[in-house]
């Protein structure tokens, strides 16, 4: 099956240099996709210039204007129609492209997104979504990560289901594990509207809902979709970001403090990449933003080429794995009631 992906190249903090290579190892790695490069084009040409020609398979969409990265969502809409990141939206919902992938401003990118593709039937708002790596190996699924400040019970219900879908198709997990963040496990703590959403969720035989977690049990591994507001999934991740450079500014501190500090490092060495590796957000960038109608991908707006292409791989998987139409087809069994209906 062909798939075509429509990339944003005019987003981050990079643009063109970062993100065409990421697309040209894409095609490199996938005999079967093509994609559209949307932004000026003779910005895109000259930085083409050094790569294969990869004819039909890569293809050149124009776009004069550049969404910046803190550009207020509302105006962006209303000022800015031949923008990159709008061309490359409307791509995917005029059927050329399957997916489409960008690093530009996370709010514009979901506002023009809701706008251009809408969401699927049952789902009120989309939410951000993104892999974390825990201790068994394996990555546990958290939403939502920024785009509701605040959440109601059915909203929490719902992310709930896009996160069991996507953990299922995406990552391949039978019957995934999942769990509302609180302050605690007792069922008498939180907010009215986590509560709600816990009895609601403990009501749905298809979800494996195992209950409240804290944020310091989110990197154990016990569940495989974490559920909580965007304000409080943004300030974790947030968090968790700075901790690991804090960690990782330490160990190098240390290690170069002295002479024998310097002698240890060389012996423990192949023992820290692997554990950089482990930790590396790069192999992890791509955040999905579920509940729409199509597939959309937000790149972090500072990674290299290399996490930018683990964020169009991401976009590929969806495509195979067709999660937008999995989702729909579990919101209408648990939300909408379709099949009690018939």
């Amino acid at each position: 099956m062909t798939k075509t992906l429509a990339i944003d190249c005019m987003g981050g903090d990079y643009g063109p240099s970062v993100i065409i290579p990421a697309a040209i190892s894409a095609l490199q790695q996938h005999s079967d996709l093509q994609i559209y490069l949307v932004g000026p084009q003779q910005d895109i040409q000259n930085h083409l210039k050094q790569f294969p020609n990869f004819g039909s398979r890569l293809k050149i969409q124009a776009a004069s204007e550049v969404i910046g990265m803190s550009e207020k969502p509302s105006a962006a809409i209303r000022r800015k129609p031949d923008s990159s990141m709008r061309k490359s939206l409307e791509l995917v919902r005029d059927g050329q492209a399957d997916a489409c992938v960008s690093s530009g401003n996370t709010g514009a990118l979901m506002a023009l997104a809701t706008v251009l593709l809408g969401t699927l039937p049952g789902i009120e708002r989309p939410a951000i979504t993104a892999e974390l790596p825990n201790r068994k190996g394996s990555v546990t699924n958290m939403l939502d990560l920024g785009a509701n400040i605040d959440a109601s019970a059915e909203q929490l219900t719902s992310f709930a289901i896009m996160g069991h879908v996507l953990s299922e198709r995406a990552d391949g997990i039978e019957n995934p594990r999942v769990a509302l963040l609180n302050i605690g496990e007792e069922a008498i703590k939180g907010r009215d509207s986590i509560k709600l959403a816990g009895d609601m969720l403990s009501n749905q035989s298809e979800i494996d809902y195992v209950g409240y977690i804290e944020a310091n049990e989110i990197f154990d591994g016990d569940v495989d979709v974490v559920v909580c507001d965007g304000f409080t999934g943004n300030n974790v991740l947030k968090a968790c970001e700075g901790i690991t450079r804090f960690l990782y500014d330490q160990l190098k501190t240390e290690f170069t403090s002295n002479w024998w500090s310097k002698a240890v490092s060389a012996l423990v060495w192949p023992l820290l990449k692997r554990f950089q590796r482990r930790i590396n957000p790069d192999q992890y960038n791509g955040a999905s933003l579920l509940g729409l109608r199509e597939i959309v991908i937000k790149s972090h707006g500072s990674a290299d080429s290399k996490a930018t292409l683990f964020a169009i791989n991401k976009a590929i998987t969806e495509i195979e794995r067709q999660v937008p139409q999995a989702i729909q087809d579990k919101v209408a069994q648990l939300l909408l009631n379709t099949d009690n209906e018939e």
